[in-house]
C-alpha cells in the first residue's frame, strides 16, 4: 500500500507523546510523524510491538536522528502516564503534543453485559484519556501545545449492541467540549478527532481485550478507510488548530445526519436491532 504524504511540517522537531502506539491509528501516527522529524514518545502495553515499531522508524531515518523513546504503559494504571510524560521531557526537554489515543471496544446486547463490562470500558476509554490529560497538561501549558483526544463517530451515533463503547465516546465528546475553552486560556489547543471505520485491530479484539487476528471484519471493505489516509487527515486537523474533525467521508455523512435528521438513524437502527448478533456488532474506530 502506498504511503500517504508526510505529516505537516508543523510537527517538525516537536516532542509528541502517543498512547496506544502499538497498532492502528497510534502506530500510523508514529510512522507519519517520524518522517517529518517529530521527537516521539510511544506508549502502549505491548512493549514488543513498540520495540518493533521504533526499529522500523529508526531504519528509515538518518543516523543523526534520535530513535523514538518507548514506554511500556497501561492507561488504566495510576502513575503510568506521569512516568511516560517524565520520560518524554527527560529525553526531549519538553512536550509539545499529546495524543490520547488508547482505547478498545466492548460490544454486545445489554442483556449479555454486566456493570463490570461498562466499568472496564470506561476505565480505558474515558479514565485512560483523563489520566493522559492530567499527566500531559502541565507540560503542554509550558509549551502552549496541542492535546488530541481520539473519540469516534460512535460519540455521535449510538447503535444497538454497542452501548458501552458509544457511551465512552459520547463522554469524550462532552469532555472535549468542556475543556477546549478552559484550556484555550492557558494556550493549549484541544482537538477532538472522531474517526469512522478505519482499518485497524479494534474490530478483531473481543470484550476481554484479546486479539483474534484472523476473525472476519464485520464491516464491508468498501466502507473501511485506510489508516494512512485517516491519519493524514488527523494530522492536518491538528496542524490547523481545528477544534474537532470527523474523519472519513462516511463518518462526516453520518454525523451530519445525526445533527440534522437524527430520526433517520433511529429508524435504521430500530430495524436492525432485532437481527444483529454479537459477532455482527459494528464497532467504529
Amino acid at each position: 500500500m502506498a504511503r500517504m504524504p508526510a505529516a505537516p511540517a508543523f510537527f517538525r522537531d516537536k516532542s509528541v507523546l502517543i498512547t496506544g502506539a502499538s497498532s492502528g491509528i497510534g502506530e500510523e501516527l508514529a510512522w507519519q510523524l517520524a518522517q517529518v522529524g517529530a521527537k516521539l514518545t510511544l506508549c502502549a502495553r505491548r512493549r514488543d510491538r513498540l520495540e518493533s515499531l521504533a526499529q522500523r522508524i529508526a531504519a528509515t531515518l538518518s543516523a543523526a536522528t534520535p530513535r523514538p523513546v518507548i514506554c511500556e504503559c497501561d492507561v488504566t494504571r495510576d502513575g503510568d502516564l506521569d512516568r511516560a510524560v517524565a520520560e518524554a521531557v527527560r529525553a526531549w526537554g519538553r512536550l509539545d503534543v499529546a495524543f490520547a489515543n488508547a482505547g478498545f471496544g466492548i460490544a454486545a446486547p445489554i442483556r449479555k453485559l454486566r456493570t463490570d463490562d461498562y466499568r472496564r470500558q470506561f476505565e480505558t476509554n474515558v479514565f485512560g484519556v483523563l489520566r493522559t490529560v492530567y499527566a500531559a497538561l502541565p507540560e503542554l501549558e509550558k509549551s502552549r501545545g496541542n492535546l488530541a483526544i481520539v473519540g469516534s463517530v460512535a460519540g455521535w451515533v449510538s447503535t444497538p449492541g454497542a452501548s458501552p463503547y458509544s457511551m465512552s465516546k459520547f463522554a469524550l465528546r462532552a469532555l472535549a467540549d468542556a475543556i477546549t475553552p478552559e484550556l484555550r486560556a492557558a494556550g493549549v489547543t484541544v482537538t477532538l478527532l472522531s474517526p469512522g471505520f478505519v482499518s485497524s485491530e479494534i474490530r478483531h479484539i473481543d470484550n476481554r481485550g484479546v486479539l483474534h487476528a484472523q476473525s472476519k471484519d464485520p464491516v464491508p471493505p468498501w466502507l473501511v478507510v485506510s489508516t494512512p489516509k485517516a491519519v493524514a487527515e488527523i494530522l492536518r486537523a491538528l496542524a490547523k488548530g481545528k477544534r474537532e474533525r470527523v474523519v472519513t467521508g462516511h463518518g462526516k455523512i453520518i454525523v451530519a445526519v445525526a445533527r440534522w435528521a437524527p430520526w433517520i438513524l433511529r429508524a435504521g437502527s430500530g430495524r436492525g436491532a432485532g437481527i444483529r448478533s454479537k459477532d455482527d456488532t459494528r464497532k467504529w474506530e
